[in-house]
């Protein structure tokens, strides 16, 4: 049998006050209770930790010694506990967060500003990196929470949508096919493409566009940043493709932002976890705040 923190709370109480009645009142236990818990611990350490020869209450020698090793527990316990009461306050804690780029740099900074308006104790851990590695991440732990589009394979992950994206197509402000209204995956097939690097999966999804649409695209040069993307384009070195939670982004840097049509790529976009009942206290109310409904 182990020592419980409530018997060594009644051996410190006696122990400081020498009185039954003064340590039962400051416990709020009654003294017969007390005296059961004092027993308790005594048979569980082996020996007397109080002299009883005496009216008076005195520590043994070895009651003496436990003393001092008994409030370090004591204080120990009370600060593991606090701490861990403060986690679930979401006074305290961490959030680890793998998002990818088009998420991160258009839609996350003000849900962020949010939970930290809420939440001001929490630090955040940001990882900003491309689907496959927002998986990565997951899975080898170092982020408690994604947010991508949903993987092709989700290798064991649960995905809660919250969101839908549908691709647009950009071009320089001064492009001929910057006047149109919508433009179709054809018409972007006549002008020099800039694409995602081979194995993402934007580029898969823009690779089965072409396909759907019947034509090749007139492939110029391949980039691993949907914002190194935009900044070629800006230069009119050609045009492209990104999703639409780019679109802020690719206006700043002056494009034509047009709807795409025949075919329109959507893909759903949310959450990616390990274990829904095993997320922390912070990881829960972030997603609640990606989820309001």
């Amino acid at each position: 049998m182990n020592a419980t923190v409530k018997q060594l709370r009644a051996f410190v109480a006696v122990a400081k006050t020498r009185s039954l009645a003064q340590a039962s009142a400051q416990l709020h236990v009654s003294q017969p209770a007390l005296s059961i818990s004092i027993r308790n611990l005594e048979a569980t350490v082996g020996g007397p930790l109080f002299s009883r020869d005496s009216r008076q209450l005195a520590l043994t020698p070895e009651g003496a010694e436990f003393l001092g090793r008994a409030e370090q527990l004591l204080r120990s316990w009370d600060q593991s506990l606090d701490a861990l009461q403060q986690r679930f306050r979401l006074q305290r804690g961490q959030l680890a967060l793998a998002v990818i780029p088009a998420f991160a740099l258009n839609r996350l900074p003000p849900l962020l500003a949010a939970f930290h308006r809420e939440h001001p104790q929490i630090n955040i851990i940001l990882e900003d990196v491309v689907m496959e590695r927002v998986v990565q991440s997951l899975l080898e732990g170092r982020a408690e929470l994604g947010i991508s589009f949903r993987p092709d394979d989700l290798s064991g992950l649960e995905f809660i949508p919250f969101d839908e994206d549908r691709f647009v197509a950009i071009t320089p402000a001064g492009h001929p096919l910057a006047g149109r209204k919508s433009l179709r995956w054809v018409d972007l097939a006549a002008s020099p493409f800039i694409a995602m690097n081979r194995g993402s999966a934007v580029r898969r999804w823009t690779d089965q566009a072409f396909v759907e649409a019947g034509r090749d695209m007139q492939l110029f040069c391949e980039a691993s940043q949907l914002s190194t993307i935009g900044q070629m384009v800006r230069e009119g070195l050609g045009v492209s493709v990104v999703p639409s939670l780019c679109e802020p982004q690719m206006r700043e840097l002056g494009l034509a932002v047009k709807a795409l049509t025949a075919p329109a790529v959507t893909q759903e976009v949310g959450a990616l976890i390990r274990n829904r009942g095993g997320l922390s206290a912070p990881a829960r109310a972030f997603l609640q705040l990606l989820q309001p409904d």
